[in-house]
């Protein structure tokens, strides 16, 4: 949940910031990915948008968990796990999953953004929250 929000947040954010979509249809997006064609605008779209969001989350943190149960050194080092599993996250979306299902490969200002949010938002509290458990 925790980098599920920070995420969704830093999403909508940049979304706001650029301005070149609504927040509802940036959500629509992301639930097209399962769900193609969804339609672009409206409420129950968006809160389908934030459940598949919320659900890889909780895919990537489980998937996470699972490992550094095996591997106990990421339960040590959760900052060398957490900016790993940033990293992994950040290929497994942006070079692998989104361009085979969209057919489009991030931009430059994109590729820095996503690292961010990938490594700082995702990765590394889950690593901690891991550390804990």
């Amino acid at each position: 949940m925790v980098a599920g929000t920070l995420d969704i947040l830093a999403a909508i954010s940049l979304t706001l910031f650029y301005g070149k979509r609504t927040v509802s249809e940036m959500l629509a997006y992301v639930a097209s990915g399962p769900f193609p064609g969804v339609p672009v605008r409206g409420l129950p779209v968006a809160l389908l948008g934030l459940a598949v969001h919320y659900a890889l989350m909780a895919v990537m943190a489980a998937v996470y968990v699972l490992v550094a149960d095996r591997v106990t050194w990421l339960k040590r080092q959760p900052i060398v796990g957490g900016v790993g599993y940033g990293l992994i996250t950040y290929v497994m979306m942006n070079l692998i999953v989104v361009p085979l299902r969209f057919g489009a490969m991030p931009s430059t200002p994109a590729v820095v953004t996503q690292l961010f949010c990938h490594i700082v938002l995702v990765g590394l509290p889950i690593a901690f929250i891991a550390r804990r458990r």
